[in-house]
């Protein structure tokens, strides 16, 4: 046991800089860890913590990870990380009640071609009208500054009944490049009645602290997260959101297609220079280069003063047709990954001839 949670492996022994601890699947074959039935009473899940650094842990597959708690806003997690410098590679975290990775301290980890999917907690919901809000595909929360970055790279994240990846209340830098989230905000029973609308529904919440956050709960700095040649697409609410974030983020070469706002920028600042609490205001201060938005069901950019932002050759307001693109078939999104684990070649998004817009923009 860990406090709140019923630990089933709990990983303390670290390696070194010199000497990593691998924990790998065998070649060719991928361990199926199945947690539907453990259910300790009164206790979150945690399948996997890792309270240590220098791992790497390859290739494992977690299933059925149960919620026990019906409180509201209670959660269990596949894999939860309070270590540093470590590496959570070619990871599986589906079919159950948890959020599939979630970080709360540490930096310096990578979280390389990992896929969360079908994640909801029904229990929560029943019970405290949660509808599923706490199960995110990816969190990075709780560091402190100085920890270092955490790098989230070539993930996939959909069918989470939250978000797909959640930055909200990190005190270091979080970097998500090459990955992709996608009909987020709900869950999936089947062909005939695929969609239940859950919670968020956000592609990548990308910062905030919480609402109305006093000031000097903030880190200092405050970081700025990045998200980069990324694809959110289908999501329930936002695909690429700012989520009342204290300090501008930084967005290169992202795509978003069909979320209802492909871009909502809307940061977090006090209202007078005595203020001890942050107001929600339209965005400030982001970077946006190259990025895409396409057919947005209400907008495509929102909640944002541009003229305090640095943007460059981003395609808001461009307008395009289906023609443009050399595929709009969304199936390609949860196609297999390549045998070295890495995300499947796809056309879907990307524009004919020469381009310089999103993220799969040509050199």
């Amino acid at each position: 046991m860990k406090g709140a949670y019923a630990c089933v492996t709990h990983l303390t022994k670290s390696g070194t800089p010199d000497k990593r601890i691998y924990y790998f699947a065998y070649p060719g074959e991928k361990p199926k860890f199945d947690f539907s039935n453990i259910k300790p009473e009164g206790k979150r899940v945690s399948a996997f913590w890792v309270n240590a650094d220098w791992l790497h842990i390859k290739g494992i597959e977690v299933v059925g990870v149960q919620v026990t708690i019906s409180d509201r806003n209670t959660q269990s997690e596949c894999f939860s990380n309070s270590g540093s410098h470590n590496i959570y590679e070619g990871l599986e975290m589906h079919d159950g009640m948890g959020i599939g990775f979630f970080s709360r301290a540490g930096g310096y980890n990578l979280i390389l071609n990992c896929d969360a999917w079908r994640n909801y907690d029904p229990v929560c919901d029943a019970a405290g009208g949660a509808n599923g809000g706490n199960v995110d595909g990816f969190g990075s929360h709780y560091s402190s500054p100085g920890d270092g970055p955490n790098i989230f790279r070539g993930c996939r994240a959909w069918y989470n009944s939250d978000d797909g990846f959640d930055c909200i209340n990190n005190g270091e830098v979080t970097i998500i490049e090459n990955c992709w989230a996608f009909y987020n905000g709900y869950s999936y029973e089947g062909e005939a009645d695929a969609f239940h609308s859950r919670g968020d529904g956000n592609g990548f919440k990308a910062g905030g602290y919480g609402r109305n956050p006093e000031v000097s709960e903030l880190p200092v700095p405050v970081p700025r997260n990045e998200v980069r040649f990324s694809l959110a697409v289908g999501n329930k609410s936002k695909g690429f959101d700012a989520n009342y974030h204290a300090a501008g983020l930084l967005w290169y070469n992202n795509t978003a297609y069909r979320n209802n706002h492909n871009f909502h920028m809307e940061t977090a600042a006090k209202a007078s220079p005595d203020a001890t609490t942050l107001s929600f205001v339209p965005g400030r201060n982001h970077v946006l280069v190259n990025n895409l938005s396409f057919k947005g069901r209400s907008t495509n950019l929102t909640r944002i003063v541009e003229t305090t932002c640095l943007m460059l050759n981003n395609a808001f307001d461009q307008q395009f047709t289906d023609s443009d693109f050399v595929s709009l078939d969304e199936t390609q999104l949860s196609a297999p990954r390549k045998p070295d684990g890495t995300l499947p070649d796809i056309t879907l998004l990307q524009l004919k001839g020469e381009n310089s817009f999103g993220a799969f923009a040509r050199p």
